[in-house]
């Protein structure tokens, strides 16, 4: 654990590509797995090394938004606009202004990175990846920004999985009424 802190801090950016780059990733390919039904390589190769490329960049994004609106709220603070906050509510704070600002951009920036992957030009459910800032990144990262910031950026990784789970699921039942 140690040495995973100490890497963490020594290179934030890079560290953070990395994890997003594989649990990205992973969460892409379990959600088509949930979503089809059956464990199968739903990618070529390439695409797989693309996604892995695009979740990279949009750890960076990530890293820079979590530092961002965290100081973003603690100078809210200290310039007396909000109160002193508890831990659970001090990350809530962070969460929601965050996700309401910069999520927006996120999940635009995600899809566009998508579609040249994919060479195609879906912006279908656009509006679903948006409702997900609310339902589940709000809460997510209110739980992710109560841990010490070491562990933050994996935590972030991680949830990703769990909504590729999700959204796999949801994107099941749709095909399955179809």
């Amino acid at each position: 654990m140690n040495s995973y802190v100490e890497l963490v801090k020594e290179y934030p950016i890079y560290s953070a590509m990395v994890q997003f780059a594989i649990l990205g990733t992973l969460g892409d390919i379990f959600s088509k797995w949930v979503q089809q039904g059956k464990v199968h390589k739903p990618y070529k190769v390439s695409v797989i090394l693309l996604k892995m490329l695009e979740w990279a960049i949009i750890a960076v994004t990530i890293k820079y938004a979590f530092t961002g609106f965290q100081g973003f709220i603690d100078s809210l603070i200290a310039h007396h606009l909000l109160p002193e906050l508890s831990n659970f509510t001090r990350a809530f704070t962070v969460s929601v202004t965050m996700n309401l600002q910069y999520g927006l951009f996120l999940v635009i920036f995600h899809r566009f990175l998508d579609n040249l992957i994919a060479k195609q030009h879906n912006w279908k459910n656009i509006d679903k990846g948006m409702f997900s800032l609310i339902w589940f990144w709000i809460p997510a990262h209110t739980i992710t920004f109560m841990l010490e910031k070491p562990f933050q950026i994996g935590l972030a990784a991680l949830w990703s999985v769990v909504l590729g789970f999700i959204l796999g699921y949801y994107n099941r039942e749709n095909n399955l009424k179809s």
